[in-house]
């Protein structure tokens, strides 16, 4: 995916329609024959080799191979993770060589969100007339939590989805095209969750989804995708590019709401000292 977003700027029209037929439905459409891929780009055979050449592989098959690993490193589990760190990550102090993987994982990020992704989802966000709904899976709802807590200081309307799959329909019922729907997945992706973005997606909530370098199946239903480095030499992966990317929204979202942030802020600050026992 990174090669392809380098390559977009340079690409012919078909070539960029491979491209984005590509995205659109990643990794799947690449796994396809190239007839298949073809057809679905709206494009010819050689256009499709014409892209695959120009984002760098020699062969559709060498393409195809890059795709299944990434497919495989999709499905890794914590087990199959641990058995898998490099010899010269296991030379290097076990801090040391998280610490810098950690460090990469936040630069690569930044460094690699697609234009303009970041100051769309911000627009969303920093707008009150807009109710953003967030969730996460097993270990990413703790960080929806965290941003739902923030953005309620920032602005009304935000919600964090809460009990089982079934407690989402009912709020998801009340959704409509003015909602936003924040969804965290990484990788080993959840069912639900990506069930849960395509329903959204059908009832037209506009939908984020901030997840891994290999792109969670959420990601097809989305209407903006901010994908962040997870893998450091661990048995689990690192939410810490996540957490940054969900600060900077934050932060930016308190820059664009300026006086009305602050008002807001000064208030709950007032009801707090409200509510604090009086000394005697």
């Amino acid at each position: 995916m990174d090669l392809v977003r380098d390559a977009m700027p340079s690409l012919t029209t078909s070539e960029k329609r491979a491209a984005q037929a590509l995205v659109a439905d990643y990794p799947l459409l690449g796994l396809e024959t190239v007839a298949r891929f073809a057809d679905r780009a709206g494009v010819s055979a050689p256009s499709i080799l014409r892209f695959i050449g120009r984002i760098g592989f020699a062969s559709y098959a060498d393409f195809q191979r890059r795709l299944m690993a990434e497919v495989e490193a999709r499905l890794l589990s914590p087990l199959a993770k641990a058995d898998a760190g490099s010899p010269s990550t296991r030379k290097r102090a076990p801090r040391t060589a998280f610490a810098e993987a950690a460090a990469d994982n936040i630069a690569e990020t930044f460094r690699r969100l697609p234009n303009g992704e970041f100051e769309a989802v911000a627009t969303l966000l920093a707008d009150p007339r807009r109710p953003v709904h967030l969730i996460g899976g097993r270990f990413t709802d703790a960080l929806a939590r965290y941003m739902t807590a923030h953005l309620r200081i920032l602005r009304p309307n935000v919600s964090h989805l809460e009990g089982q799959r079934d407690n989402w329909h009912d709020q998801l019922l009340d959704m409509g095209n003015r909602d936003v729907l924040f969804l965290i997945d990484i990788r080993r992706y959840q069912d639900d969750l990506v069930a849960f973005a395509a329903e959204a997606a059908r009832l037209k909530v506009t939908t984020i989804v901030l997840t891994d370098q290999w792109l969670s199946p959420a990601a097809r239903s989305a209407r903006h995708v901010l994908p962040a480095r997870i893998a450091v030499p661990s048995a689990w992966d690192s939410s810490v590019a996540l957490l940054a990317l969900i600060e900077a929204l934050v932060a930016e979202v308190t820059a664009r709401r300026g006086a009305e942030s602050r008002s807001r802020m000064a208030a709950i600050e007032t009801i707090r000292r409200q509510g604090q026992p009086q000394s005697r």
